[in-house]
């Protein structure tokens, strides 16, 4: 991706859309006078050298490469003419043809990065309409390889369930430390203790599965195979309805994400 491409974040004051700012000029996707931001109360304090607005359509005119990111909930009220050029969308559950027929464009592009942007180290999963060309295609990869890793995936279907798995981002980790947390303290550690033990657990076994490329279920199998306390442990979870209820709530969140693209 060419840096002096021109982008516009409709949103760009909320708290996604500066992720993907931040991690965008610091690897250098883009220069700050290329950026046109827009925001809804105030002017933020941040990016020096890109252009704030509050008017939407001004952002699309200057642009050449418009990035949606907004509640869905707000998107049908957003008015923006993009008069053909490339639009990413990183909004839960909108079909990329709903994308294209608001915003008059056939370049349209539907993503969904998580909550890991802002230390890029976001999943970032994105399919593009048929009007979608190679370059269109460079630019969105470089924009969310600054923001972690990315992959064009086959369906929006595809998305709708990565919406859940990866979109969630920290979530669920973070749902599972503080599960941990909180039976340490029940048991007697402090809480500082017990929240220092859970974070570096995780972050330790993020960076593991990461500089190892490993399968996770590889991992599992190694500490099952040990036959020590973690065996133990694994084996209780899973008979209390571990792995089912991850499915569950997968599951929830896949047809959460349908319904949005139909509200």
């Amino acid at each position: 991706m060419n840096a002096s491409i021109r982008l516009g974040i409709v949103g760009g004051a909320g708290w996604l859309g500066g992720a993907i700012v931040g991690a965008a000029l610091a690897a250098g996707v883009v220069r700050a006078e290329n950026l046109t931001l827009s925001y809804r109360r105030a002017k933020p304090p941040r990016f020096p050298g890109a252009f704030w607005t509050d008017d939407n359509q001004a952002l699309a005119d200057r642009c050449d490469v418009i990035l949606l990111s907004v509640r869905p909930e707000d998107w049908p009220s957003l008015a923006v003419d993009a008069k053909g050029k490339l639009v990413v969308s990183v909004m839960a559950g909108i079909r990329l043809a709903d994308i294209a027929g608001k915003h008059a464009t056939s370049r349209v592009v539907r993503s969904l990065p998580n909550a890991a942007a802002e230390v890029a180290r976001s999943y970032t999963p994105w399919i593009a309409s048929g009007g979608t060309s190679e370059a269109d295609r460079a630019v969105v990869r470089a924009i969310f390889d600054a923001c972690g890793i990315q992959d064009e995936v086959g369906s929006e279907r595809d998305i709708d369930y990565l919406t859940g798995l990866a979109g969630s981002g920290p979530a669920f980790p973070a749902l599972l430390a503080e599960a941990m947390r909180r039976d340490a303290v029940a048991f007697g550690l402090s809480p500082d203790v017990a929240q220092r033990a859970v974070n570096t657990l995780l972050a330790g076994t993020g960076r593991l599965l990461e500089l190892r490329d490993a399968s996770p279920a590889d991992t599992v199998e190694a500490f099952l195979d040990y036959r020590g306390t973690t065996a133990a442990a694994i084996e209780t979870m899973r008979e209390a309805g571990f792995d089912e209820a991850v499915a569950k709530g997968l599951a929830a969140a896949f047809r959460k994400s349908i319904a949005m693209g139909k509200a």
